[in-house]
């Protein structure tokens, strides 16, 4: 029994805690011309596809039954989206008909179950609760997101319903035979085979074991049974549960330090469950693999600024900020098409004041772009200086704060991405991690679940355990009102493996991102108006741009759009999704609105080509 060996003998009381997904069987939904019939067949969990998610097509009458099917929990993933057929008449405000209701979690709220719900409005959330006995039509929202197997397997397989998926792209570093006929991106069902759960001890079963049981619930009492939690469990009790006495039983994965706390046989007190922010920072080296840590916003030690890098002009303008002018040098020479705009010389230095619009000459055709306005520094005055947005040249920052900063007064002061150094380490622990690091790129806040523990036998402090990055089973001992959690709360600095980093940029942010960086050569409109004219008059968008900008992600937008024009698509290490079709750095896939989209890997930059379709 995959190494828990025991006997069942007759008569013999087990306990069934769970049933675990031990393996996927896929099968395919739609005729393949030219091909037989396909078999189901198994599909490895660590199958390099990428998924996307079929809308259950088949309604929900209440709340309760989405939340016995679907899986609700602190993770990103754990957060499904239905929309209600009726509208829902709360006390502030109605939820309409067809809008997208997100199920963020399942708390207890004066004496009843109750499901925390959010809509998002301009751009706003809107947070709600609902009783599971609300009842209407919920149907599944058409999920855009992009999934690995091993996700779907965790988050999105439903209970007793039907899971349909479509296979969007299969990467060719796989070393196994792809199952799937050649070509194939299309639809399939996933069905699970489960193992079972059952406490004597603790023991995993197939379902495919031929003995017979008696279901003896009614009349047995549970409670003889050790109640052992797993991690995600405890997050998913009620607040009023809390604290809670829990013996670790086992603990597989996490930071080491934590993994020294939460010995196998130790007493803890749990006293809550709640989200704390982080900083998501990346070490700054040229060579790969890079470290990524998550930083507590009461990290005690001290950094300073260091300079960033900006590859275009357009990188400027993102970076400017009205706290301070940003002072740049050129690393790389220029030279532009027409005389209006400034050349650039390797060691020329520039304030960076605000873009506009101004009117340049080419082949005696006036044009309309957008530049940047600077400031060129030279040695007893400054000249005023227009640079394209679309130039590619090179600038580095000159730092002239040398004040030492606390990540917290980082956040308030200045935007991320920001890049730093570590000058004071953190004293309040024994080994600094961030200490040893050349340097760090704060890259974004998120937010995280967390538990708030303490040694039973010695409570002197309280630390922050993360809910998703722990392995770990308890058994639970009581439930007590005695402990006080009114002791130091530690923090640790975690240090994220590559995966979990871009899992936390995938899913992290809802909120439209900044524009990509525009084309190397801009298409700019022709025209002969004056520059207040230009302003005054918005020209109609193509529609053939449409499709393609709407159904990117908001972390990566295309420019240029017309067919046969140049863009690009920022793929921060992860693949860009474009209506059916993925984009990965190296390869090349359809359109969904042209027959060949061709590009090329440049660092992590995709050039793409659009043909009409």
């Amino acid at each position: 029994m995959f190494g828990n060996e025991c006997c069942l003998a007759t008569g013999e009381v087990i306990k069934v805690t769970g049933l675990k997904i031990k393996k996927i069987i896929a099968e395919i939904c739609e005729h393949i011309e030219g091909c037989e019939s396909p078999q189901p067949f198994e599909l490895p969990m660590d199958f390099p596809g990428l998924f996307k998610i079929v809308a259950d097509k088949t309604p929900y009458p209440t709340l309760e039954e989405i939340t016995k099917t679907i899986h609700i929990g602190p993770s990103r993933l754990g957060h499904p989206c239905f929309y209600n057929q009726n509208d829902i008449k709360l006390k502030t405000f109605t939820v309409k008909q067809g809008e997208q209701i997100m199920l963020n979690s399942i708390e207890e709220v004066n004496g009843k179950i109750m499901v925390h719900c959010g809509v998002v409005r301009n751009h706003k959330n809107h947070s709600f609760t609902l009783p599971l006995s609300q009842e209407g039509k919920f149907y599944e929202c058409e999920d855009e997101h992009i999934y690995t197997l091993k996700e779907i397997v965790e988050w999105k397989i439903p209970k007793n319903r039907t899971r349909i998926v479509k296979l969007t792209d299969f990467s060719n570093k796989w070393d196994l035979t792809n199952p799937f006929p050649k070509g194939f991106y299309g639809a399939l069902i996933l069905k699970p085979v489960y193992e079972i759960q059952v406490q004597k001890d603790i023991v995993r079963i197939l379902p495919s074991l031929d003995v017979e049981v008696k279901d003896i619930t009614d009349s047995y009492d549970a409670n003889w049974f050790p109640q052992l939690l797993f991690i995600q469990d405890l997050f998913e009790m009620t607040s009023k549960e809390f604290p809670i006495v829990a013996e670790v039983i086992e603990i597989l994965q996490g930071n080491q330090l934590l993994r020294n706390i939460l010995k196998p046989g130790k007493t803890i007190v749990i006293h809550e469950k709640y989200q704390a922010a982080r900083i998501l920072a990346s070490e700054i080296r040229s060579n790969f693999p890079k470290r990524h840590f998550l930083i507590p916003i009461n990290y005690q030690g001290k950094f300073k600024r260091r300079p960033r890098e900006f590859p275009t002009a357009y990188d400027l303008e993102l970076a400017k900020s009205e706290k301070e002018t940003l002072h740049v040098v050129a690393t790389k020479a220029f030279k532009p098409p027409q005389v209006e705009l400034t050349s650039v010389s390797v060691g020329d230095q520039f304030l960076v004041c605000n873009s506009q619009l101004t009117e340049v000459f080419s082949e005696v055709i006036k044009k309309v772009v957008k530049v940047l306005a600077c400031e060129k520094v030279l040695k007893n005055y400054h000249e005023e200086a227009l640079l394209p947005l679309y130039m590619e040249g090179g600038f580095v920052e000159v730092i002239h704060d040398m004040k030492q900063y606390q990540i917290s007064e980082l956040c308030e002061q200045f935007c991320l991405p920001f890049n730093v150094k570590v000058s004071v380490r953190d004293l309040s622990i024994e080994e600094d991690i961030l200490a040893a690091t050349p340097g760090l790129k704060l890259e974004e806040t998120i937010t995280d679940s967390y538990l708030l523990i303490s040694d039973s036998a010695n409570p002197k402090e309280c630390w922050e355990i993360p809910v998703g990055r722990l392995n770990m089973t308890v058994q639970l001992v009581s439930n007590c009102s005695g402990y006080s959690k009114s002791f130091p709360v530690r923090t640790l600095v975690e240090e994220i493996t590559e995966e979990q980093y871009y899992m936390m940029r995938k899913y992290e942010s809802s909120f439209p991102q900044p524009p990509p960086r525009p084309p190397k050569h801009p298409s700019v409109e022709v025209t002969k108006l004056t520059l207040a004219e230009e302003r005054s008059v918005g020209q109609p968008k193509s529609p053939k741009s449409l499709p393609l900008e709407n159904c990117l992600p908001s972390a990566w937008k295309a420019l240029a759009l017309t067919p046969g024009s140049l863009g690009r698509l920022w793929a921060d290490g992860g693949s860009v999704v474009c209506g059916r079709s993925t984009f990965w750095p190296g390869r090349c896939c359809a359109s969904s609105l042209g027959k060949q989209s061709n590009y090329k890997n440049k660092e992590r930059c995709c050039v793409y080509s659009l043909c009409s379709g």
